[in-house]
């Protein structure tokens, strides 16, 4: 497989450190609020990224945070915490806030076929690998204590800007524009490890620490559960492009600092989905989510379609005309599959040509528009029913489109309706026109049409037989 990463910024062949497990990190959500669906592309493109490593045969263990505190409205370490923002404006406790939303966002995951990762570590279940990881960085020299925080030195650094192109100039002290300006800081682009009361006197959540008592910077967190659970030498991290800086950056500065050696080899970053005015952002108000989606009327599956059908590195605009021409495509795609039978065998050369055709889109960077097209060039193929089904359910171990259940459902919803439309006159008469046909009896059979035309039936001829229906 080969990955655009972020960080050489060219496609290279992946090769995890050990063959035997991929070590993959996510970003989480900071649940102070529910999720939009711009923030649930990215996390539909790392599922799929996950699945499709699986799918080459791949271990992957894959490790999110859930950031429950340190998370200031400006990633650049200034404005109030997003957590108290929202205990506030719905006058609950943080934690409540926390868990709502962690759920929320589970249902949301659920819904959109997204593989919850094998471990999800709340912020908060980690002070002490903070503490540590601070108080090394404090002794080698990579930070510094003063006001009352600990900030990271990045003029320790040999190079900071690991994901553009800045001039190096611009961690002489300063402040970057618009930006309130912290007079504590050695250098503009220095970062809060550990806030202390000092900076939040009304901070909901504090701990105990060699430096007072506070609570931590937010690039910290992903560091430090990152290493718990995955150790010294990360394969992949993944997250939105929003979070390549300065929230990656500083990652990689912090934990670089730390371990004395490179951390992370891969850096996998979502575009942006983007609606007619801009990036869609939960700071400007009333924003999209699943559920607001679903009382709409669209299946979520439709908004993963939609997802899909564009690569991961370009950025997505939403219009509902554009969620609309997903929908109808996700139900014609459901309607082809459903009209197929699991008979005639499957056979192997076709199946194993077109599951290479698949394969290849993802193994391209993860081309899920070209993998998606794989699915109709199986239906237009030459070949069996149960080919084509045996590699629909192959290439749905990635998708997660619902293909196959999907397709069981519409077939008994339509087998329903019919026996509920049962007519045995209809019924002869459609035989009648079907015997015609075979007859070659065209004026039989557009007699027998016309007259069920008349008393309001129409005629849908499948390759499984001629069906009727009442218009």
């Amino acid at each position: 497989m080969y990955l655009y990463n972020s960080l050489s910024r060219k496609k290279e062949k992946f090769v995890p450190n050990d063959p035997s497990i991929v070590k993959m990190y996510t970003c989480g959500p900071t649940v102070y609020h529910y999720a939009h669906i711009g923030n649930l592309r990215t996390y539909i493109m790392e599922d799929v990224l996950e699945k499709a490593l699986r799918y080459e045969g791949y271990n992957v263990k894959r490790v999110m945070n859930i950031t429950d505190v340190g998370h200031l409205a400006s990633d650049a370490d200034t404005g109030e915490d997003k957590m108290v923002k929202g205990a506030k404006r719905e006058n609950k406790t943080v934690m409540d806030i926390a868990r709502y939303y962690t759920e929320a966002f589970q249902a949301d995951c659920e819904k959109l076929n997204i593989k919850w990762p094998e471990v999800v570590e709340p912020a908060t279940n980690c002070i002490d690998e903070y503490i540590e990881m601070v108080q090394k960085l404090l002794d080698t020299g990579k930070a510094y204590f003063v006001g009352g925080n600990v900030y990271f030195d990045t003029s320790t650094l040999e190079k900071y800007y690991v994901f553009n192109d800045h001039d190096e100039e611009d961690l002489a002290t300063g402040v970057r524009d618009g930006v309130e300006e912290d007079t504590n800081k050695r250098n503009k682009n220095d970062f809060v490890l550990w806030f202390t009361k000092s900076k939040f006197e009304d901070q909901a959540l504090k701990w105990d620490s060699p430096w007072g008592v506070g609570y931590p910077g937010w690039h910290i967190e992903c560091s430090c559960i990152s290493m718990k659970h995955l150790g010294e030498d990360l394969d992949i991290h993944c997250g939105g492009i929003d979070n390549a800086f300065p929230h990656h950056t500083n990652e990689i500065a912090q934990s670089e600092s730390y371990l004395g050696h490179k951390w992370c080899n891969y850096w996998f970053h979502v575009r942006h989905l983007n609606s007619d005015s801009g990036k869609m952002s939960k700071s400007k108000g009333e924003f999209l989510t699943v559920s607001l989606l679903e009382k709409n009327g669209y299946d979520p599956m439709a908004y993963r379609l939609f997802c899909l059908q564009s690569h991961y590195r370009r950025n997505l605009v939403f219009s509902w005309e554009n969620l609309d021409n997903a929908a109808a495509a996700y139900d014609k795609l459901i309607a082809k599959i459903a009209t197929l039978r699991d008979e005639g065998g499957i056979e192997p050369m076709m199946f194993a040509d077109l599951k290479k055709r698949f394969a290849k889109a993802l193994e391209g960077d993860l081309n899920t528009s070209v993998a998606v097209t794989a699915v109709y060039d199986v239906l237009k193929a030459k070949t069996t029913d149960a080919t084509k089904l045996a590699l629909i359910a192959d290439f749905d171990k990635v998708l997660c489109l619902n293909l196959l259940s999907a397709a069981e459902n519409l077939r008994k919803k339509q087998a329903e309706e019919e026996a509920a439309n049962a007519d045995p006159e209809i019924d002869a008469l459609v035989a009648a026109r079907t015997e015609a046909k075979k007859a070659k009896n065209w004026a039989e059979a557009d007699r027998i049409r016309d007259e069920l035309k008349a008393r309001g039936i129409e005629i849908i001829d499948t390759p499984q037989g001629a069906k009727w229906r009442k218009v």
